[in-house]
């Protein structure tokens, strides 16, 4: 069981509001992108990702408690976004390689 203080309980529930306030704002900013005059709906769509990514982050380290987990716990995660990246990226590339020619 963790014995928490009452001055760290303090310091720890306001950490997670000022997470919890950042990722809000983060929601409210990917918002207010999504109806920015951009001239490109690219740019719009990595402005709308990266907001998302930083929230994913923020959500991830603080409010689910990655940052505080031993070693073995962050080399596995570290070994399926590894992974799942690779294998994104082998969709993507396997995408364009049908066959041109047909067989009867």
């Amino acid at each position: 069981m963790n014995d928490l203080q009452p001055a760290d309980l303090k310091q720890y529930t306001r950490r997670c509001f000022y997470v919890f306030f950042a990722v809000v704002c983060g929601t409210l900013a990917m918002v207010a992108a999504s109806f920015a005059p951009l001239n490109s709906h690219g740019l719009k769509i990595a402005l709308i990702l990266a907001v998302a990514a930083f929230n994913a982050v923020m959500v991830a380290t603080f409010l689910m408690h990655i940052v505080t987990e031993k070693k073995l716990i962050l080399v596995v995660l570290a070994f399926t976004v590894f992974f799942f990246i690779a294998l994104m990226g082998l969709s993507s590339v396997a995408q364009h390689d049908v066959p041109t020619t047909v067989i009867h």
